[in-house]
């Protein structure tokens, strides 16, 4: 085993070889990383900068989901992701709503969190005392940081101080709320809390009582754990409303098993897990075309479906006095300045697409869009099943994997449009096709 000194530093040609070493053929390995550069260099030194170590790109399909209406207002939503059924499905479930009013969403805070822990080994009760005293001279002592976001009405929201010595010995958390406005606001939350723990061990050494060598920082870094950044998205109908949903069932029992799927999904963390990812589905589409922090939204999302110390669903099904309803809440911390949000070409254009939407806006886009995805995979589960949508947007993927000329695809296409989709039965047919 050789370890490789300075990658960093070789040129993308050189980085690219050594890549491609253990290929069974690393030309065309090479060739074939080369092929998926952006013909731009400008662009392409956009992507570069963004990454570390970029060989090449890695593309994905670029969608959009048209007729989706949020409180009254129509968007073409753009979606990266490849699956095709997934667009499919946002796309028949957006039009299937906007003929009942849309989507309703509301954005109930946009607070975002941060955590400096610090051990304290000094008198407990003489810190708690000073945390009126320590949060004037902490928020002072960060001016320089916050002045600008304070501009656009953003900034610290709260600090508290939080005792944590059931964890660790003389562990302490300084526990800070922040509004970023439009921003995702990542680098500005760990900055301030960066800069707190410079500040308080200043604090400690100028302040009688306190001593500097009682305070020692461990780390200081936001949470992607944003409980109180929640979006609020519904839709509803009138249960005879609900006639078009599927062909199978009449309207009131298509409602009575859809409303049971999503309380088993509130209780069976087996069923749960899969029925938030069908809601992630749509939600990581639309972040990842604006550029925002996919991982961030996955993760406070499945730490507040399991808040309750049962992981559960994140939507809910209802029929109120001949009302359906179907909801979504959920954290979600997006920005729509700053970061790759306008760095990135297509993120950027996928923003002018949704008509340059302020934060709040984009939460309650992309809460539609996971709802959406939901209300169309339970809709399948409790009707055709989900093979059957799902295998037909997949024999496409097969045709491709099989490397079909155009005449076997039609035939293909037209001999299972009304047949059960699975790799078998096509692999079965094209060997029938191609048999003399």
């Amino acid at each position: 085993m050789k370890i490789l000194k300075g990658f960093s530093k070789l040129s993308s040609e050189e980085k690219r070889r050594l890549a491609v070493s253990s290929c069974a053929d690393p030309e065309a390995a090479k060739e074939e990383l080369e092929s998926f550069i952006h013909p731009d260099p400008d662009i392409q030194q956009i992507l570069e900068g963004i990454s570390e170590n970029t060989v090449s790109n890695y593309p994905l399909p670029y969608n959009v989901a048209p007729n989706f209406i949020v409180n009254g207002k129509q968007y073409m939503v753009p979606m990266v992701i490849e699956e095709s059924s997934v667009v499919a499905a946002a796309s028949s479930a957006a039009r299937f709503w906007a003929a009942r009013g849309g989507f309703h969403a509301q954005v109930e805070s946009k607070t975002k969190v941060g955590q400096l822990h610090f051990l304290f080994a000094g008198d407990h009760n003489r810190l708690n005392a000073a945390m009126t005293e320590i949060e004037a001279f902490l928020r002072n002592y960060v001016a320089p940081v916050t002045r600008n976001m304070e501009r656009r009405g953003g900034g610290i929201r709260q600090l508290q101080l939080k005792e944590r010595s059931d964890i660790l010995g003389n562990y302490f958390q300084l526990l800070a709320t922040f509004d970023t406005i439009d921003a995702m606001g990542a680098n500005f939350i760990n900055s301030c809390l960066e800069e707190f723990a410079e500040g308080l061990k200043a604090f400690f050494k100028d302040t009688e009582d306190f001593h500097a060598d009682d305070f020692e920082p461990l780390m200081a870094i936001l949470s992607n754990y944003n409980d109180k950044c929640l979006v609020h998205v519904s839709a509803s109908c009138k249960l005879e409303e609900l006639e078009e949903a599927t062909a199978l069932l009449s309207a009131r029992d298509f409602a009575r098993r859809f409303v049971m799927a999503v309380r088993i999904a509130e209780s069976d963390v087996y069923r749960a897990t899969t029925h938030n990812k069908g809601i992630m589905n749509g939600v990581d589409a639309v972040i990842l075309a604006t550029g925002n922090d996919f991982r961030a939204i996955e993760a406070a999302a499945h730490a507040y479906a399991a808040r309750s110390g049962q992981y559960r669903s994140l939507s809910t099904a209802t029929i109120e006095n001949g009302i359906f309803t179907i909801s979504l809440k959920m954290p979600m911390a997006l920005g729509t300045t700053g970061g790759l949000t306008r760095l990135h070409p297509l993120a950027s254009r996928s923003l002018e697409i949704l008509e340059n939407p302020t934060a709040s806006e984009l939460m309650r886009i992309a809460g539609a869009a996971g709802l959406a995805n939901n209300f169309a995979a339970v809709r399948s589960l409790t009707t055709t099943g989900i093979q059957s949508g799902h295998m037909r947007m997949h024999l496409s993927n097969i045709i491709l994997q099989l490397k079909t000329t155009p005449e076997e695809t039609e035939k293909i296409k037209a001999r299972f449009e009304d047949k059960k989709v699975s790799y078998q039965a096509v692999v079965s047919y094209l060997e029938k096709l191609r048999t003399p």
